[in-house]
């Protein structure tokens, strides 16, 4: 039973995770666009901050804690392949994390030297790790 509670608290955790880390490069797109100064543009970053530093991390860091609770209790890591590919794709996930709070800080400090069509790419990012991730999770294919 509290293997179970576990599980559902890392979905939980994961779920909100991801919400951060596919809003977040969409708020920048708008933002990158907006003019320095305005009103929307201070808007953006208060909405980038709050999303990255009460939702996004805190999420981060309770997916990790839950899921290595799961994987010390139940995979057997000497047969599971799959599980290594997956644990280097979510440590790239927190990598990607890490850049959105450092494009964050230099749009708060009027810094950003991307795009609006950057952001756009980039949001595909956490997108295709999340595929891989849930059917490596799933299927557990090798």
């Amino acid at each position: 039973m509290f293997l179970a509670y576990i599980k559902a608290f890392h979905i939980i955790a994961v779920i909100a995770w991801m919400a951060g880390v596919l809003y977040l490069p969409r708020l920048f797109v708008y933002h990158a666009v907006s003019e320095k100064g305005s009103a929307q543009a201070e808007t953006f970053k208060i909405m980038e901050r709050r999303l990255l530093r009460f939702i996004t991390t805190p999420a981060m860091v309770a997916a990790w804690i839950f899921g290595l609770i799961l994987a010390f209790s139940v995979v057997d890591w000497a047969h599971a392949g799959w599980f290594h590919l997956k644990l280097l794709l979510v440590v790239v996930l927190s990598g990607f994390t890490g850049v959105l709070a450092k494009w964050t800080r230099e749009f708060a400090a009027d810094r950003n030297t991307h795009s609006q069509r950057f952001y756009r790419i980039a949001n595909e990012v956490p997108t295709l790790l999340m595929i891989a991730i849930v059917i490596l999770a799933v299927v557990k294919p090798f």
